[in-house]
């Protein structure tokens, strides 16, 4: 009788490690991980969120981390190896943006954004290598946006594009240096979903009729419309694909 092909799937036993999971769609990214098998660590400066996911979920676990800072994240891998003895998956979420055009953006906010979203992810994922090549096997998901893959102006942001544009390419070019050594690096673009971050985009009537007007599906995603990229990208669903981008968009970037 052949394979389950929904086995593939299953993440039984398997450690995941998520940043930015305290709100949004890391948060939603924990519980489809967790509701898959896997026992998940999770990450982000508000830890009194984690904790109270980490106790509707057994065999996870919140820990607190600044990706910004250095010794934060290796202390995160650190922790993470000491309780479970290895890192599966890795889920780079953590983001931060603010809206201003670039004519006015401030040199700090553009660097701190891009050390967020950009610099963070590379630092963790370069920790996290460590044992996965030892291991001979990992999976890596960055969260990128669909601003990352084009320009779209009327919602100003260039740090955010930069720095998302800028993981999209760190993803191929992981992907290609880890190709043979049993790591896949591959990335998930969303576009408008409802999270802390556009709160006050979806707040606005305007806003929300932009959205639909734009998306070839005419509405904004809903959180766990992520979930199937998300398993499929973690699991060995896609034992061979890495390097990829996978927009989650409506069809945004189809038109």
């Amino acid at each position: 009788m052949a394979e389950d092909p929904i086995a593939r799937f299953r993440l039984d036993d398997r450690v995941a490690l998520v940043t930015g999971a305290s709100s949004g769609i890391g948060r939603s990214m924990v519980s489809a991980l967790a509701g898959a098998g896997a026992r998940v660590v999770m990450t982000a400066r508000r830890v009194e969120r984690l904790e109270e996911l980490a106790g509707t979920l057994p065999g996870s676990v919140a820990l607190r981390c600044d990706v910004t800072d250095d010794s934060d994240l290796e202390a995160l891998v650190t922790g993470t190896m000491e309780r479970f003895g290895r890192i599966d998956i890795l889920v780079n979420n953590a983001g931060i943006t603010e809206v201003t055009p670039a004519e006015t953006e401030p040199a700090d906010l553009f660097r701190s954004v891009v050390a967020v979203n950009l610099t963070a992810p590379f630092l963790l994922t370069k920790l996290v290598a460590g044992p996965m090549l030892e291991a001979g096997r990992g999976s890596i998901v960055n969260i990128v946006s669909v601003l990352g893959l084009r320009g779209v102006g009327q919602i100003p942001q260039a740090g955010y594009a930069a720095s998302k544009g800028g993981l999209v390419n760190l993803t191929r070019e992981l992907a290609a240096q880890w190709a043979r050594r049993g790591i896949r690096v591959n990335a998930i673009a969303p576009a408008w979903f409802p999270t802390e971050m556009t709160d006050e985009m979806f707040a606005d009537e305007g806003a929300r009729r932009w959205i639909r007007r734009r998306t070839p599906m005419g509405r904004p995603g809903e959180l766990d419309e992520l979930d199937g990229a998300l398993l499929f990208l973690a699991s060995d669903a896609s034992t061979y694909v890495t390097g990829q981008i996978l927009a989650v968009d409506g069809g945004w970037t189809a038109v």
